[in-house]
């Protein structure tokens, strides 16, 4: 059975995906008390490839971890030498570095789309370039994160009880972006997806997943979030038939004419995704497609 175009492997894509949060930290900054990510020079947030990818191998685990071939190699508080052995106990007399590269691949769903550094003296598996590669997702507009002071009815420990007289009060910080509408772009390589043996099943786990995860990554902290659009340009050609950045201009994105503040995602205007005959060759199919009716006009 021929593959749909944006699940075909051997072609190259490029994507484009909007979320938005409201009430929530979408990537807290542990070198800044957890606040949110933002550019210090315009206060735009970020949120890093680092996360984005973290939330798709979460879902991989919950949704296919007893496929072969779906494990997850970076897994939260997992020991890698560990899991590079697994490669080297099943090729047995055969294990090499390069052939452990290989099964890991195999074995791997994140280090077949992602790619690893396993070039280590313990069960050496080499390095693994990875076809799916993430830029960082930035808002649209300056955030302006709140910091709340939240206050906790208990204490942990009787030592805390007995300094506070029975009291039993303590304090915490709750850090939120009141709204913020992000957009990240996405590459897929047909040729090293050729190398570490990138199936079409795999990238319509990717396209899944980037639809989904919101939904099974909920938390208190990060509020709501919600994926607001996915755009994927499918190129006939390996190597492209555009540049990328040119048919991700096609997307526009605005505030509506009278929001100074933006609180919800009917406060931007979408242009939809229209590919003018110079971009040849090139298929465009979108997976969310949200619509932002009803106007501004209409805020409560």
């Amino acid at each position: 059975m021929k593959p749909s175009i944006h699940t075909d492997p051997n072609r190259r894509h490029d994507f484009l995906l909007l979320f938005d949060v409201t009430d929530g930290n979408p990537n807290g900054d542990p070198e800044a008390g957890n606040l949110p990510r933002a550019d210090p020079q315009t206060g735009h947030g970020i949120v890093t490839d680092v996360c984005l990818k973290r939330k798709i191998r979460n879902y991989v685990t919950l949704t296919a971890e007893d496929r072969p071939g779906f494990d997850i190699y970076v897994q939260e508080k997992s020991v890698l030498a560990r899991q590079r052995q697994r490669a080297y106990d099943s090729l047995g007399a055969a294990a090499t570095p390069d052939a452990a590269r290989r099964r890991m691949c195999e074995l791997f769903y994140d280090v077949r789309l992602f790619g690893a550094v396993m070039s280590l003296k313990e069960f050496n598996a080499g390095q693994v370039r990875g076809p799916v590669q993430f830029t960082f997702a930035r808002s649209f507009d300056p955030i302006f994160p709140m910091d709340l002071l939240l206050t906790r009815t208990a204490v942990a420990t009787g030592k805390e009880s007995e300094l506070q007289g029975g009291e039993n009060r303590t304090f915490a910080r709750k850090a939120v972006v009141p709204y913020a509408l992000y957009r990240a772009y996405g590459y897929v390589s047909a040729p090293l997806a050729r190398q570490t043996g990138v199936t079409e099943a795999d990238l319509a786990l990717l396209w899944e997943a980037l639809t989904h995860f919101w939904d099974l990554d909920r938390s208190a902290a990060r509020g709501n979030m919600v994926c607001r659009g996915l755009r994927i340009f499918s190129h006939d050609s390996p190597l492209g038939n555009a540049p990328a950045q040119s048919l991700f201009d096609t997307v526009h994105v605005e505030l509506q004419p009278d929001v100074l503040a933006p609180r919800r995602f009917a406060d931007y205007r979408i242009t939809p995704s229209i590919l003018p005959n110079r971009y040849p060759g090139v298929t465009l199919t979108t997976l969310v497609d949200t619509d932002t009716s009803p106007p501004a006009t209409d805020r409560p």
